[in-house]
């Protein structure tokens, strides 16, 4: 697990909890509206969005082709599995930034960098 430093410690001591929030699905948008400012914060709401995106994205492709006889059980089969990774990943981010350090979710991460947030 590649971890990244270089974040003021003032920051992370005032922000941990804020940071971890963003690992809640929806509830990232705490984080991004209230520490705007904090890098810290900023860094692990991007990836908590990144993985909300991901986790509607799972939902719609559930919605749309669960329905499908044959298709369906291996959308929805997937999608566990996906769930269940997402779930972990989130946890772990939770889990780090409460913490006080900062990790790269593979995957994740360049994605997220890419949100202008």
């Amino acid at each position: 697990m590649e971890e990244i430093t270089g974040f003021d410690q003032k920051d992370i001591d005032e922000n941990k909890v804020l940071a971890a929030i963003s690992y809640l699905g929806i509830l990232v948008l705490i984080p991004l509206l209230v520490k705007k400012d904090s890098k810290f914060v900023r860094e692990h709401a991007k990836q908590g969005l990144a993985l909300f995106i991901a986790e509607v994205i799972l939902w719609l492709v559930e919605v749309i082709f669960g329905w499908i006889p044959v298709l369906g059980t291996i959308v929805r089969i997937l999608a566990w599995i996906a769930w269940i990774a997402i779930g972990i990943v989130s946890l772990i981010g939770l889990i780090y930034a409460l913490m006080g350090k900062f990790w790269k979710i593979p995957l994740i991460y360049d994605w997220a960098q890419s949100l202008k947030i």
